[in-house]
């Protein structure tokens, strides 16, 4: 029996499932000929034993391989090499800033959407620009598509260069879209600046209840500042005071406040002072909260909420894979309203 540890390598740094990266490797085995028809794959147990895998790791990946239709399996023989003449799936360099509630989702639906058609590498690079560098210099000629969700701390044009020299045709941006990216390249985003403007256009009728609107921005992180400009410039339109918060640190609660979060952690502080208050949700003051999740319908019968389409975003962004086009594609910014204000 050849020596599958000379070709199945798991990175622990790669968020992909280890399922998956033994799925991809041993079709990288029979697209490279390193394996050949009838080749004898070794037993689950001892395959799940050399790499320190759970045993359903390893069944899962020759379950996906069966599927595929590379590999086949009899009593007594095991598990072997049953063609070698396949479509080859497109390799995918999948980078995300981090892995939030709504950043699942946009996996979860590239993913199931990409399906067989694709071979994906998943890593995480914490909004890190030294991380993300390693990732790109090393990796990005060796896939025919990088996906890259680009969110830096501050604005990083060093991120933007390191990006900048992908070659169009492989590069998709997620999530959000860089101006100082040039080329024919593919993207879906979030138009930020518009996107909360006609938000808070459409909630305007509850707005009219109160006087000032806050929202709360941290300082040193990674959200757009067409964020702000697209809320500032609501404000003014429609002459309601507002005030731009880093945090709730020194924050007293007033009647006649809409305050509107984009981090859960703050929806929670937000929550927790409201409820030390005789102050009403929804009468005296009012939350409007960013991404939607299922457990903002409950808390406190309903948080307002403003969201963009994540499905769509990661679906459309697995389309883009498949198809190899080359578009910009602006994904519907939703507003699901409730009790909060």
């Amino acid at each position: 029996m050849k020596n599958y540890l000379k070709f199945i390598k798991l990175n622990e740094e790669s968020i992909t499932p280890k399922y998956l990266q033994i799925y991809n490797a041993f079709l990288a085995s029979v697209e490279s000929k390193q394996l050949e028809v009838d080749d004898v794959l070794p037993s689950i147990n001892d395959l799940s034993i050399a790499l320190d895998v759970a045993r359903n790791t390893v069944e899962r990946a020759y379950r996906q391989l069966k599927n595929f239709g590379v590999v086949d399996s009899v009593p007594g023989k095991g598990y072997y090499i049953s063609k070698v003449d396949f479509t080859h799936p497109i390799k995918v360099l999948l980078l995300f800033n981090k892995l939030s509630n709504h950043k699942k989702i946009i996996y979860d639906a590239l993913v199931s959407r990409l399906g067989e058609h694709g071979l994906i590498d998943f890593y995480i690079y914490n909004n890190e620009i030294n991380f993300f560098k390693k990732i790109i210099e090393a990796k990005a000629d060796l896939y025919d598509k990088v996906v890259i969700i680009p969110h830096f701390f501050d604005e990083d044009e060093s991120a933007y260069r390191l990006i900048e020299n992908i070659p169009k045709e492989k590069l998709i941006l997620v999530d959000k879209m860089i101006k100082e990216i040039s080329g024919d390249f593919s993207a879906v985003y979030e138009d930020f600046q518009k996107d909360i403007y006609s938000a808070l256009e459409e909630l305007i009728d509850r707005l009219n209840h109160y006087k000032t609107i806050k929202i709360i921005f941290p300082a040193n992180s990674y959200y757009s500042k067409n964020i702000l400009e697209g809320f500032i410039n609501f404000c003014v339109h429609y002459s309601f005071d507002y005030e731009i918060l880093s945090n709730l640190k020194n924050e007293v609660l007033m009647g006649g406040t809409v305050y509107i979060n984009l981090r859960e952690d703050d929806l929670i502080e937000l929550i927790e002072q409201l409820l030390s208050t005789n102050l009403v949700l929804g009468q005296d003051i009012g939350i409007i909260s960013y991404n939607e999740t299922p457990i903002k319908k409950i808390i406190l019968n309903g948080i307002t909420t403003i969201s963009t389409d994540f499905v769509m975003m990661g679906e459309t962004a697995a389309d883009m894979i498949i198809k190899g086009c080359k578009s910009h594609v602006a994904i519907p910014f939703k507003v699901t309203q409730r009790n909060s204000i």
